[in-house]
Order: structure tokens, then sequence, then C-alpha cells
């Protein structure tokens, strides 16, 4: 998986921003893939320097407003069928996890505590995401509603993990 294809996937639907592409991050991609400015912004100037973008029109500002082109729909075309998976998965918070041994038994729980938290809210803002949507069932929506859904059944089974693991660890260590 790879930020550039995300953003041709994007700019694949309709032309936009670098703002708006960042936009679309927060309120449906971080889900599965979150993007910082810097990087949204140096990929579109590689994007666009491989011919897989273009500048379709500027605003104030300088503001640029980017389309995909057909070089830039082939290589999103060959990449959602390419074969094989990558089923990689990395977690600075799991990370964390496999080293709570080293701390004491509450700072190892209050972490495990936090994680359920976090998670719980992150089901309450997805949920809300969920519930205020206007669902007109086009396509680049309904896929957007799959990746929500996974977030909240992800999120919810997150939290109820690191309640069970916060007593595992308040029983075990």
């Amino acid at each position: 998986m790879s930020l550039p294809h995300a953003l041709l996937g994007l700019l694949a639907e309709q032309p936009a921003s670098g703002y708006d592409l960042l936009k679309r991050f927060e309120t449906g991609l971080s889900i599965v893939w979150p993007a910082q400015k810097s990087q949204v912004y140096g990929e579109l100037a590689k994007l666009s320097e491989k011919g897989l973008i273009e500048v379709t029109g500027t605003g104030a500002r300088q503001r640029r407003e980017y389309g995909i082109t057909e070089a830039g729909r082939a290589e999103l075309r060959q990449w959602l069928t390419e074969p094989g998976l990558d089923l990689a998965f990395r977690s600075a918070a799991l990370l964390r996890v496999f080293f709570l041994w080293t701390l004491t038994r509450e700072e190892g729980v209050d972490y495990l505590e936090k994680f359920t938290r976090t998670n719980r809210d992150r089901v309450a803002a997805l949920e809300a995401i969920r519930d205020n949507a206007e669902w007109i069932g086009d396509p680049v929506q309904i896929c957007g509603w799959l990746i929500l859904e996974y977030g909240l059944r992800g999120s919810k089974t997150s939290a109820d993990w690191a309640t069970w693991a916060a007593d595992q660890l308040e029983e075990r260590l």
C-alpha cells in the first residue's frame, strides 16, 4: 500500500487540491492510511513529475488543483489488480504493549486503559460520521462505507481486547 496510490484513487474520483486531499484523508482514509501535509504535497509533486497527475487549475494563493492522467489511471488499475495482498501490519501502539513488562503493573494497566478509551472515542467519532452522512449509494461512497465499517469494527475489537489485556496484566504481573 502506498500514499501515491491513495492519492491516485482520490483523484480518480474528482480533481482536487492538496488541501482537499488532506481533508479526505482526515474524514475517511485515515482509518486505513494516515497522511501528513508534508507527505501529501511531496507525493503530489512526485506524481506530477511522473506524469501520473497534472495541474488542472489554479485558484487563489497559487492553490493548484490536480487531476489524474490516463497514465495515472493505468497505474492505479495495475496496483488494484496486481496479484497478492500485502497484509503487513505495523502498529506503534501494539509494539509498546510488547514492552509493557518494563513498566510497573499500574503503568501498564494505565496504558491499556488509555488504549481502550482512545478506541472507544474513535468508535464514537466514526459512528457520528456514519450517522450524519447522506448515503446516496454511489460506488465511491459504498467503498468509503466499507472502510468506515472496518474502522468501526476494528476499533470496537481493539477496545474490547485492551480491556481484556488490562485485566490479564493486573492478574498476571
